[in-house]
């Protein structure tokens, strides 16, 4: 993976704060910017920016597997184009079943 200065982190605890972000990750140099996930789908997760690229290489090389609260974290560097496959595999997905219902198209349909 590309090293860069903006991290995703998974598995963390449903409950867990901005702040208590702060002190997590800023022990390994100045943040930027943290984004906890708190809609049904991104729960559990955050994006943290460093404001530079080794302080975020350093979180990454001791948070990774670290434990809060009995979750061990997945500490990764973002990739954009990932997300954007996400994106684009969740839109195709979306078109599909437009066509169904514009075509009249069941399930029961397309099983052989």
């Amino acid at each position: 993976p590309e090293v860069n200065r903006v991290l995703y982190v998974r598995n963390l605890p449903f409950k867990i704060t901005a702040e208590e972000m702060y002190d997590i990750f800023g022990k390994y140099g100045t943040i930027f910017q943290i984004r906890v996930g708190d809609k049904p789908d991104t729960r559990g997760t955050a994006f943290i920016v460093y404001d530079d690229i080794y302080d975020a290489k350093n979180a990454v090389d001791h948070l990774s597997g670290f434990n809060v609260c009995g979750r061990y974290l997945i500490v990764l560097y973002y990739q954009q184009g990932r997300m954007e496959k996400k994106l684009d595999i969740k839109q195709k997905r979306e078109e599909l079943e437009a066509l169904k219902a514009k075509y009249n198209i069941s399930k029961s349909d397309t099983e052989e």
